[in-house]
């Protein structure tokens, strides 16, 4: 292909591409959803959604009924697999987008490969003589497809083997794929002879992957057609735009471009210049995208799982932003750009802007910090190496300081390398794998998809239940599944643990931090207490209790009963944690959002993003403006509408839940409007009271306010009540004279203690005896050394004032037995220092004849250890050490 004649595609921005690809397939009877939550739903084997394909699992097994059956998405993804090579090349990033259409057992591989062609041909306009598609080499169909009914030449159709165009994950369903790459020009590629499809170079890049789901894997590489057959294709929103573009990589298409223009504006440098400035170019610039997308979805920066991987990504743009020559905080502003690049395809970034911002100033004075602590010790680690005469860091040391500091090895190593030492790295990867491996033993037991284990897979997606208890707590219906702690079954008897799961429900099910409901299912022929009331997968409750008489069938009808008092008490917590969040954002500020929520009964916690302790007054505030609303009595009215209608009233919605295209929306009368699917009370003066016991940290970022309501507030005062009658009764007086009576007691207390101590020093005193007859000199200055018995440190430091001023100028060694341990304390008057004498050298020389350790002060120091025997020995070597100090 000469390069003269090569047809260039149309320029597209990227969010001109993602609109035209949900739109393409929209126009193919696709349901377009929205990217889901970098945080994995109901899915314990991801930390972060690495793919379109990861939300929509249940789907494709099966476990859920999808809304459509054809699916469209353009879905966030977060890969973090090698963080510490990202940035050394332009290849590779941690946050992309990924364009997805997906069949759930309707259209196949006829359809998926003629529309990639269409797409990419006709709507996008990329010339057909530069595209290239590879099948597996054993799936004949596809070639057939390509080769008959697109019409590509043979000798155009690349075929490879499982470990390119074979998608498998252990067991369950995978298959074949078909990907299509695209020839981006002889300026791109490596020049060898015989370079084409599958080379390593830039040249040839793959654009699009059609997978075809057709077989189920037993994990031990059996196969069986599958039933429903599935596709899942994926392709890099950035992949597709680099072409489209003609530019040489994903980090000048351009959105990801004026990002990184703007970093180089901050560093007032150029990219493609320099090696090193690129790196640090590129890194900052992935990273802030990743850590504003996390943190758009809720997740906040700490030191496990995904708060950790955020927080590594933050402190690596932080570091390489110094590096840069970035003066002071850069990352937030530099969050705003991202956030103006990418709202068109993601609204949620502007809607969570103000606490994206927060989160990152916060995190990144943090790390500021911990940088110069980290150097501090490093500075101490190099210290300790000097001393050993070694070269090399240890890799356990690197790591320590990688682990506890956030300190980055790459940092390490360049400080110790302008001094011509090395580090331990394969120490530091020993290290480093040593805890993945703990972090990969903590994690739960999964199936393939990464969902928990349990019975309840087996269950008929088909099933559903309908919740029917807003307004009511008791109802009949019909048992359509039965389990036992293991397995499905068709009846349960007297005695035996299982899950009833019904047609319908006034049983609220454990949801966005409401507990679930309680109560009772019976009829004539048995009765099923339930303990607990949760929420299975494709819209299923189940009642999870013990039969505690008669037995139940599948099919039986049955009657409901929810524990009226329960639901009451847990309605009055959940209505006040309303009232309590529109209260924190009054007396705090518009950036606290709620980060999780805890109501039953008994209390009730509420978590929200908040970066200092609140002070008595705020709480007070808080307190104060949710009982006012309690007192007003105010209407609780709930509606359902549109989320768009929701949005126009103001309502607040939650972090990282899935809205459907109905929504509940609670208003309390005009003081709170939110979302939310939780019961309530009807009038806001059932309430009662509001009390708040506690507000604490929890995480980085993160508050935690604990409080009670009506009975819950009552039963605590009434604790309260009884400690403080105890508590009188144990200082023989009434609670009201209680303060006076433990004023008078401390007062004896004092009186007691002066005491004590004045007698404490005259046995101290008169043990020592005719002491200063033991004065010796060495060389010209007096030394006392001396044994006391039964004398605390506090009593020896005493003890060796007055020896010093009975001395007049020396040095005065004293030590003692405690309860089988020693003390020993050294202090040395001003002329004696001058002549060389040094109480915590001295210190430090002799506690080792006493099993122990210490030091000090020139002119004071201590010690203790756990060996009487050797005081003397310890007394004895005092001499011979002052003796080598005064010279």
């Amino acid at each position: 292909m000469e390069e003269d004649k090569v047809k260039e595609p149309q320029y597209r921005g990227v969010n001109e591409l993602r609109r035209m690809f949900l739109e393409f397939f929209e126009s193919k009877g696709h349901l377009a959803m929205k990217s889901f939550s970098l945080v994995p739903h109901n899915d314990n084997s991801l930390l972060l959604i690495n793919s379109g394909m990861a939300p929509l699992k249940p789907y494709f097994t099966g476990q859920e009924i999808p809304p459509r059956r054809r699916v469209t998405t353009c879905q966030k993804c977060i890969r973090t697999g090698d963080i510490e090579n990202i940035g050394k090349t332009a290849r590779h990033g941690t946050f992309f987008e990924m364009l997805g259409n997906f069949s759930f057992g309707d259209y196949f591989k006829t359809e998926a490969i003629h529309w990639s062609w269409e797409f990419l041909t006709e709507v996008v306009g990329l010339d057909p003589d530069r595209l290239y598609p590879s099948v597996y080499l054993e799936d004949d169909e596809a070639f057939e497809i390509w080769n008959k009914e697109i019409g590509i030449p043979a000798e155009r159709i690349f075929k490879f083997g499982k470990e390119d165009n074979f998608w498998e994950h252990g067991s369950g369903p995978c298959g074949p794929c078909s990907e299509i790459y695209y020839d981006r020009g002889e300026k791109f590629g490596c020049g060898k002879p015989g370079c084409t499809v599958g080379c390593d170079c830039d040249r040839f890049i793959e654009v699009w992957n059609n997978v075809f789901t057709q077989f189920d894997n037993d994990g031990h590489g059996n196969y069986s057609e599958l039933e429903q057959k599935n596709i899942d294709t994926g392709m890099g929103l950035e992949r597709l735009a680099v072409v489209v573009q003609g530019v040489d990589s994903l980090f000048t298409v351009d959105t990801n471009k004026a990002l990184l223009d703007r970093v180089c504006q901050l560093a007032g440098t150029e990219y493609q210049k320099d090696h090193e400035t690129d790196v640090s170019l590129r890194i900052v610039t992935d990273h802030i995208k990743s850590c504003t997308f996390m943190i758009s979805d809720g997740i906040m920066p700490s030191n496990e799982g995904r708060g950790y991987v955020l927080r590594r990504l933050l402190r690596r743009a932080a570091r390489h932003g110094r590096k840069l020559g970035i003066e002071g905080r850069f990352l937030a502003d530099l969050s705003k750009t991202v956030i103006e690049l990418s709202k068109d395809g993601y609204p949620e970034l502007e809607e969570k802007q103000s606490m994206i911002l927060k989160v990152l100033s916060e995190e990144e004075d943090k790390f500021n910090k911990t940088i110069d602590q980290g150097l501090v010790i490093l500075g101490e680690m190099e210290e300790g190496m000097r001393q050993a005469g070694e070269k090399n860091l240890s890799g356990e040391q690197a790591f320590k300081l990688y682990d506890t500091y956030g300190f980055p090895l790459d940092l390490t190593k360049e400080i110790l390398e302008e001094k011509g030492w090395g580090v331990d790295e394969e120490g530091f990867t020993a290290a480093m794998k040593e805890q993945k491996e703990k972090a990969r033993n903590s994690r739960k037991t999964t199936n393939y998809m990464g969902a928990d284990v349990t019975v309840y897979q087996s269950i008929d997606p088909a099933v559903t239940t309908e919740f029917i208890g807003y307004d009511k707590l008791t109802a009949d219906s019909r048992i359509t599944v039965l389990t036992t702690e293991e397995e499905l079954v068709q009846a349960l008897t007297d005695g035996q643990k299982g899950t009833i799961i019904t047609e319908k429900t006034t049983f609220y099910g454990t949801m966005g931090g409401q507990q679930g409901d309680v109560g009772v299912i019976t009829s004539d022929k048995g009765e099923f207490k339930v303990e607990e009331t949760i929420h299975l997968q494709g819209g299923k409750v189940g009642h999870v209790g013990v039969m505690t008489k008669g037995m139940f069938q599948e099919g039986d009808t049955v009657t409901l009963s929810v524990c009226g008092k329960n639901r009451a008490l847990t309605c009055k917590n959940h209505s006040a944690t309303h009232l309590l969040q529109k209260a924190l954002r009054m007396v705090l500020g518009d950036h606290v959002e709620q980060a999780g929520s805890y109501v039953d009964a008994g209390r009730l916690r509420f978590d929200f993003t908040h970066f200092s302790a609140m002070t008595a007054e705020e709480i007070q505030k808080t307190e104060t403006l949710v009982n006012e609303q309690i007192q007003a009595s105010l209407p609780v009215v709930t509606e359902i509408m549109t989320l768009e209608e929701a949005k126009k009233t103001g309502a607040m919605a939650l972090f990282g839940e899935k809205y459907g295209d109905k929504v509940r929306v609670v208003e309390m009368g005009d003081f709170s409007t939110e979302l939310c699917g939780g019961t309530h009370v009807a009038n806001t003066g059932s309430i009662a009271s509001f009390k708040i016991l506690s507000e604490t940290g929890i995480a980085a970022g993160v508050r935690r306010i604990e409080a009670l309501t009506s009975e819950g507030l009552m039963k605590h005062y009434e604790g309260v009540e009884k400690e403080l009658a105890e508590a009188a009764k144990a200082a023989k007086t009434t609670p009201a004279a209680l303060t006076s009576r433990i004023e008078s007691l401390l007062e004896e207390l004092k009186t007691l203690h002066a005491e004590n101590e004045k007698l404490k020093s005259k046995m101290a005193k008169d043990s020592l005896g005719d002491v200063m007859s033991q004065v010796k000199e060495v060389n010209g200055v007096k030394v006392l050394a001396a044994k006391v018995p039964d004398v605390d440190m506090n009593g020896l430091r005493n003890l060796g004032d007055q020896l010093k001023d009975k001395l007049g100028e020396g040095v005065v060694v004293i030590a003692s037995v405690l309860e089988g341990k020693v003390n020993l304390m050294a202090t040395v008057t001003e002329g004696a220092q001058k002549k060389g004498a040094h109480a915590g050298n001295l210190i430090k020389a002799i506690a080792g004849c006493v099993g122990g350790g210490g030091g000090g002060r020139p002119n004071m120091a201590q010690a203790g250890g756990k060996n009487p025997a050797g005081i003397e020995e310890a007394l004895k070597k005092a001499e011979e050490v002052l003796a080598e100090q005064i010279k």
